[in-house]
């Protein structure tokens, strides 16, 4: 691989910065405004069905995260739900918004290592809007050649975008904490996988099977990808 790498792509949630924490710590606020209707873990899973069958809609990020929790509010509480839970729920959103963002450990130093030695770019899903005030408010777009905010990240949208950026698959080095997201579907295209968990990973992302396939790397921490370039 290390002759081969040519452009390497950051995820940015949980690879760069926090951000699966926030969410969870949300959803914990939102089961308790509902805690009278139903259980916390109902609510949850309630709350995760509105989002996979809204996914399509709303794609990813905290505007459809809201959205789906005033949709399930309406579905738990049969329509009666006091307007005032609703503007709760806005402010749950708001806080999200307005989030710090917190690097997570080794990233600016191992974006420092490969600077001017790789282009160096964001592949990210999310809302635009909001990964763009992120990557602002992180101090790290100046490391980065390109910024790509992906409305989902299939097979076809790496595709898409390794055109745009004119890279071959196999100079091509993703690294994140999703396997589903960041790793499949680039080694289908014969691209590498640099694989970097996360202790929190929301339901949607959890991939369990083990990893045997070429091209894939196991990372312990962001700066490991050092020792393989």
């Amino acid at each position: 691989m290390k002759n081969n790498i040519k452009t390497i792509a950051f995820d940015a949630d949980d690879t760069l910065w926090v951000n699966e924490t926030y969410f969870q710590d949300a959803e914990k606020q939102f089961c308790a405004l509902l805690e009278s209707y139903l259980p916390h873990h109902t609510i949850s899973q309630e709350l995760y069905k509105t989002e996979i069958k809204n996914l399509h809609l709303y794609g990813y990020g905290i505007k459809g995260f809201v959205l789906c929790m005033i949709e399930t509010v309406s579905r738990i509480s049969n329509r009666a739900a006091p307007i005032e839970l609703v503007d709760e729920i806005i402010k749950i959103g708001h806080d999200l918004l307005h989030k710090p963002v917190e690097l997570l450990n080794g990233v600016t130093e191992t974006l420092d290592q490969l600077k001017g030695k790789y282009r160096l770019i964001v592949a990210t899903k999310g809302d635009l809007l909001d990964q763009e005030s992120k990557l602002k408010k992180s101090g790290l777009e100046s490391y980065f050649h390109h910024i790509e905010i992906m409305s989902d990240k299939r097979v076809s949208d790496y595709q898409k975008m390794l055109k745009d950026l004119d890279c071959q698959p196999e100079n091509f080095l993703m690294l994140g904490n999703s396997i589903k997201s960041d790793i499949l579907p680039v080694l289908e295209l014969g691209g590498y996988g640099g694989y970097i968990p996360y202790h929190v990973t929301w339901r949607h992302e959890q991939y369990e099977h083990n990893m045997k396939e070429n091209n894939f790397i196991q990372l312990k921490h962001i700066n490991n990808i050092l020792d393989y370039l």
